[in-house]
């Protein structure tokens, strides 16, 4: 591919330049950057490489029915008398967070800002990763409205009504947070010695060169939140990571703060060896239902005795969903770090009857996860936020304990629920919706009352695999196989036609059709995806092109 140098090692993509222009291109990577990510890549992309071929054969031997354990119980992580740094002040309360896109200007002021109700989120989850897809455009503006957001202009004008402004309150706003990409995400339009970056790497190194004085001239700690860590030096490499940008910018080793989110199954196994690798930079560490819940069909999607039950009875409540996330706040605790709780999906629905139905959702969510010990929970609509705090009154939970919780009870899944036709109906609806977004560059979507991002669509999608080279026979007596995934892909699409048609009914007939063709697209390659042969262990492991 053409391509335009930027220095002796590291170019854009034609494309990719383009679309920025030298200006932009100037600001967001000066020269100073271009050649910290040049020595960053270098150094690190060779321990990326041997991570993500370990996670590879691990999974080998999960598919040959081996199943995860925990480590040396008598390690240095496990005995040692040690403790993370201390928690700065600004991260002492973390009752709610809110996450979102990043690359949408007013979304990041709404998380920021307060909500209809006057009450605000004490800290905003500015998101690279699930809640986003990375493409060029979404990636760069991301940076950008990072930025702007701790330096506390951000702005946005309503496309429709131009009158309408929406800003920051600096004196009154949610601490900024940011979360990079994952371990295996590659960015296509950056490249390094002729290798594509790592995407994580690229934001990390970005984000910490812009934003960190901001931070500091506030007198606020740089803060991230680290994806999908499946192993302890998976964990190791980003603290190194993590010191190597500190040094090179000539700032204090601590200066950033990590909250790692543990949201996998391999990653349940270890997460006092986890936090242990990170002691020096940790804020704490996040219990990632969404992707957990994924990551257990994925790492046992060869197992016939480890079949999962319907995605939508899936939740905290199951035993070894409740010992993950106690194992995960008994350990913060023991060590001085924070144990957040994960998110509810939901969104407010369009009826009054729906939105108190949602809202009595959440806030009980909210509640079990603060009787289990947790530090404060996330949520996705500034709406919850109200109820969430409600269920979350104090500053922290750092001294409940759980003396009387094993941190070695079981992990494994054991699901005893049912299967159904009804479940198999919502996945592949899910997929449809969650493909038509995605194909217009959109990472999260408001579909059936509940917010799907790509943590949830790959629940879907690995479910339906798992269903299908399984052999499942579901409730009411039908098997699982290809043949039946299409004819419900068909039936569901009948269905969101009609559904579109009605919700666009005063629509321009061009428009209307457009979107119907979008949906028949998405539901085309909704079907590509989830029936191939082997189980991708991501929908991509690349940035999209520019």
């Amino acid at each position: 591919m053409e391509k335009k140098s930027l220095n002796h090692n590291v170019s854009l993509l034609n494309g990719a330049f383009a679309a920025l222009g030298q200006k932009r291109v100037d600001e967001l990577f000066p020269e100073k950057l271009v050649k910290i990510l040049s020595e960053l890549h270098t150094e690190f992309e060779p321990r990326r490489r041997e991570l993500l071929q370990s996670r590879r054969m691990r999974q080998k031997e999960f598919d040959a029915g081996k199943l995860p354990q925990f480590e040396n119980k008598n390690s240095e992580a496990v005995t040692g008398n040690w403790k993370v740094s201390p928690i700065p002040s600004d991260l002492k309360c973390r009752r709610v967070e809110i996450t979102g896109p990043v690359n949408s200007a007013k979304m990041v002021i709404n998380m920021l800002s307060k909500n209809d109700q006057g009450v605000r989120a004490d800290c905003a989850m500015l998101d690279f990763e699930d809640s986003m897809k990375p493409t060029w455009k979404n990636i760069t503006d991301g940076y950008v409205n990072a930025t702007a957001a701790i330096r506390g202009d951000l702005s946005h004008q309503d496309e429709k009504n131009p009158a309408k402004v929406y800003k920051l309150d600096v004196n009154d706003m949610a601490h900024v947070m940011y979360r990079v990409r994952g371990l295996h995400l590659n960015e296509s339009n950056v490249l390094i010695n002729n290798e594509k970056v790592s995407g994580g790497l690229l934001d990390l190194a970005t984000l910490f060169f812009h934003t960190t004085d901001l931070f500091l001239k506030r007198k606020q700690t740089p803060k991230y939140y680290v994806p999908k860590c499946e192993h302890y030096l998976e964990a190791r490499y980003w603290n190194d990571l993590f010191t190597a940008i500190e040094k090179k910018l000539n700032y204090p080793v601590p200066t950033l703060r990590a909250t790692f989110l543990i949201e996998t199954l391999g990653g349940a196994f270890q997460v006092e060896e986890i936090l242990y690798e990170i002691r020096e930079h940790a804020a704490g560490l996040n219990v990632g239902r969404w992707d957990k819940m994924f990551s257990d069909i994925k790492v046992l999607k060869n197992h016939a005795d480890k079949i999962m039950e319907d995605r939508a009875t899936l939740n905290m409540s199951k035993p070894w969903m409740e010992n993950y996330a106690k194992r995960v706040v008994k350990i913060c605790h023991a060590r001085g770090a924070f144990g957040m709780g994960g998110m509810s999906a939901f969104t407010p629905g369009k009826t009054p009857e729906i939105r108190e139905a949602q809202t009595q959702k959440v806030f009980q969510d909210k509640q079990n996860e603060f009787q289990s010990g947790h530090d404060g929970c996330w949520v996705s609509h500034p709406y919850f936020i109200t109820y969430a705090l409600k269920a979350f009154p104090k500053e922290n939970q750092l001294d409940v304990k759980l003396d009387n919780f094993d941190k070695y009870s079981d992990l494994i899944p054991n699901s005893k629920g049912e299967k159904t036709l009804t479940g198999l109906k919502t996945n592949l609806r899910v997929g449809i919706a969650y493909l038509q977004g995605w194909n217009n560059g959109i990472g999260c979507v408001s579909w059936d009352n509940l917010m799907e991002d790509l943590a949830t669509l790959e629940i879907s999608r690995a479910q339906v695999w798992q269903w299908m080279n399984n052999n499942v026979l579901l409730k009411e007596g039908v098997k699982v196989d290809k043949a039946l995934v299409q004819k419900i892909f068909d039936e569901e699409l009948e269905k969101i036609v009609v559904e579109v048609k009605e919700n666009m009914k005063n629509a321009p007939e061009k428009e209307l059709q457009k979107t119907l063709n979008e949906f028949t697209k998405a539901k085309n390659d909704a079907f590509i995806l989830f029936t191939k042969t082997e189980l991708p262990d991501f929908i991509t492991l690349d940035s999209e092109i520019a």
